[in-house]
């Protein structure tokens, strides 16, 4: 046999990979995401992700409102954390504005916190093993969720986004039979959730899908500036409600829970545990809560008086016109006040140049921070795999292109 020739080049080993498009489409990237995956075979040697397809401009219409019309715009953020975001942007309106809520609004805020936590893991929950196969769990989920709604629509006649938590304080007070309906939540949902768990915590296909698939080391979630579920379920012990305490917090009796294996599989165990120790919050709140009570402060040039109060003629015309027209003034300045929303830390960085509306608002997105880490999460996975790491992820592309 003929020797090869010396300069011949050496046989490449490289096998032939092949780009490909996934999305943008909505139903198992969990909002309007485009992956560019680059394939060997089945094995995904890297990927890109693509955002900026909703076009929301959320932030910018935010300063042509006034500033209690901010809040039904940055509830629509994220849909699945309508009430959390609203909080963390009233939070920082307060906070330039130098005023207090009273202790009865502290504790109900901190409630309506925790019930939307649940509501949101119930739905990430459902959606999520639904994207690996399974339907049950889903309709269980959205089961439980359907209850929390029903108490949306009691606190404010609408469920996904009631605009309930104002500036200054609540919209009006407890509706007769709130107390009773969180109650009955509760009494029923650990027996519900064990159901969930029975059917997918030690399901040998599940297991497949999810235990070492989508490593996320405990490095790279911090150099990512991951947060909430996704960072502590990779062993960061970072939680808002702890390190940056707000409401009524200090004064509550729960655990942060943390684990390390850094997976789907973890992913999945972390929210069920948060769903528990939500639970245990909201049940401590509904203690301290009376039925009825001051809802709002004391300042009508920030909030309409109440339908009670007697005022005269005029005195009602100057409060329909500050209030309801006109708006109020915030002092000149900036703030922002960190809250651990659903899906981690929540920020909104509100700017005032004095007058009735923001000069600007800006939101500190734990989805987008989860999105920017995803090439990390897929690359040497299955191209099967990809839908189950997105959906641990739990990322909502409103959340990301504001």
């Amino acid at each position: 046999m003929r020797p090869p020739m010396a300069d011949a080049p050496a046989k490449s080993t490289r096998t032939e990979t092949m780009t490909v498009n996934m999305g943008p489409q909505h139903p198992s990237t969990h909002g309007v995401l485009r992956l560019v995956i680059e394939l060997d075979g089945e094995n995904v040697v890297s990927a890109q992700t693509g955002i900026g397809y909703l076009h929301t401009g959320i932030e910018k219409t935010a300063e042509q409102k006034k500033w209690q019309q901010v809040i039904p715009l940055v509830e629509r953020m994220d849909y699945l954390s309508a009430q959390s975001n609203s909080l963390a942007f009233i939070m920082s309106v307060e906070t330039l504005l130098g005023i207090e809520v009273p202790e009865r609004v502290q504790w109900i805020r901190t409630l309506i916190a925790e019930l939307q936590r649940i509501n949101s893991h119930l739905v990430w929950l459902g959606t999520h093993v639904m994207d690996v196969g399974a339907i049950t769990v889903m309709l269980y989920s959205f089961n439980e969720r359907e209850l929390l709604l029903n108490i949306n629509e009691m606190l404010a006649g609408f469920r996904m986004f009631p605009s309930y938590q104002r500036i200054g304080g609540l919209r009006e007070d407890l509706p007769v039979g709130f107390h009773e309906a969180v109650k009955s939540f509760m009494d029923r949902f650990p027996e519900r959730l064990a159901t969930i768990e029975d059917l997918i915590t030690k399901n040998e296909i599940f297991l497949r899908r999810t235990r070492q698939v989508g490593y996320l080391s405990k490095e790279d979630a911090i150099a990512y500036g991951l947060v909430g579920p996704m960072a502590r379920a990779s062993g960061i012990d970072y939680d808002v409600r702890r390190t940056f305490p707000y409401l009524k917090y200090p004064e509550l009796d729960f655990e942060v829970p943390v684990l390390t294996e850094g997976d789907v599989y973890a992913r999945y165990r972390q929210r069920v545990a948060e769903m528990r120790e939500s639970r245990k919050i909201c049940l401590q709140c509904l203690e301290k809560i009376t039925p009825t009570g001051v809802y709002q402060i004391d300042d009508y040039r920030i909030v309409p008086p109440p339908k009670d109060k007697v005022y005269t003629e005029m005195e009602a015309l100057i409060q329909h016109f500050l209030v309801y027209s006109q708006g109020f003034m915030v002092p000149a300045g900036e703030a922002a006040v960190p809250i651990e929303g659903p899906r981690g830390e929540q920020t909104f960085y509100v700017v005032s140049d004095g007058t009735n509306r923001p000069a600007r608002v800006k939101s500190r997105s734990p989805s987008l921070l989860a999105c920017q880490a995803l090439p990390v999460l897929i690359k040497g996975a299955l191209i099967a795999d990809v839908v189950a790491i997105i959906g641990s992820t739990d990322i909502v592309l409103g959340d990301v292109d504001r």
